[in-house]
């Protein structure tokens, strides 16, 4: 009897050997790069996203295949509309949607192979959606952030057009005082295609099309209106400023109005139930001991 436990147990090391050799293997197999993705790029990404990116060699050939072309051609635009076009391919950005459903597959049978089922399926869950969810996340910051910089701007330009200044210098000057955020960004670029030769309408179609937030896209097309029509730039960009402004006022108040419903949740869940414990557990207390 002790023969064939010494024997099993034999048997049960070389195996243990053997699957910790063919392991090791196969991580040396997985390619690591330390410069998968610019250092600008990863201003602004979370952490878990980061944890990915040196892993994306090992990815890049699936998601540069037919099978996620049209996953390709659905968040190229995103990427530009987060901020992230000349820095993150959309190449990349499928690899790391490929890398979070590798992870959350092993995660899932982490979990049912532990007895936590349900738990893995739940967390596998998040790890698939999240790339997605924090990209949109970024694109709805991103318009929030432009729309509160957008009246702004418009009223710099109307006061440097009204003073004499032609529309493109009045933009470089108002560029280079600025506070670089995403708005300045956007018109940056848009004046540097200009400098180099393109025309302004086409210039800012672009900026409309990469962008895609309408109020933008309602300032653009009304700039190249006025210009194709020689209207008076200076009276156009009042008009869409006032109208920003009172737009982003409404947004303002709709938010406070919404705060009182939003404040209930963690009243009922947190508050409440506190306040409850403070004022019955005393009393109980007292109650059981008269009893």
């Amino acid at each position: 009897m002790e023969k064939l436990m010494v024997l099993a147990a034999l048997f049960y090391g070389v195996s243990a050997g053997c699957l910790a050799y063919f392991l090791l293997l196969s991580v040396k197999k997985v390619e690591v790069s330390g410069s998968a993705m610019s250092e600008e790029a990863r201003n602004g990404i979370p952490i878990l996203i980061r944890i990915v990116i040196p892993l994306l060699p090992n990815v890049r050939k699936l998601a540069a295949g037919k099978l996620f072309e049209s996953s390709r051609n659905a968040i190229a635009p995103k990427l530009w509309m987060a901020g992230y076009g000349e820095s993150i391919p959309d190449v990349d950005f499928v690899g790391i949607k490929i890398l979070f459903t590798l992870i959350s597959a092993a995660v899932m049978l982490l979990g049912a192979g532990n007895g936590y089922a349900l738990f893995g399926i739940i967390a596998g869950l998040l790890m698939i959606i999240y790339p997605g969810a924090w990209l949109n996340a970024r694109i709805a910051k991103r318009h929030l952030e432009i729309l509160k910089a957008l009246p702004n701007l418009l009223d710099l330009l109307t006061l440097s057009v009204e003073a004499g200044k032609d529309f493109m210098t009045s933009l470089k000057d108002i560029l280079q005082r600025r506070r670089l955020d995403a708005l300045g960004e956007e018109w940056l670029r848009a004046f540097q295609e200009m400098q180099l030769g393109r025309k302004r309408s086409d210039a800012l179609r672009d900026l409309s099309k990469r962008v895609r937030q309408p109020d933008l896209t309602s300032v653009v097309n009304a700039i190249i209106q006025a210009e194709e029509l020689g209207v008076s730039i200076g009276q156009l960009l009042r008009i869409q400023g006032d109208m920003l402004r009172n737009k982003r006022f409404s947004l303002a108040e709709k938010l406070a109005n919404e705060a009182p419903v939003k404040i209930i949740i963690p009243i009922i869940l947190f508050i409440f139930p506190a306040v409850m414990i403070i004022l019955i557990v005393p009393i109980s207390l007292k109650v059981f001991q008269l009893m």
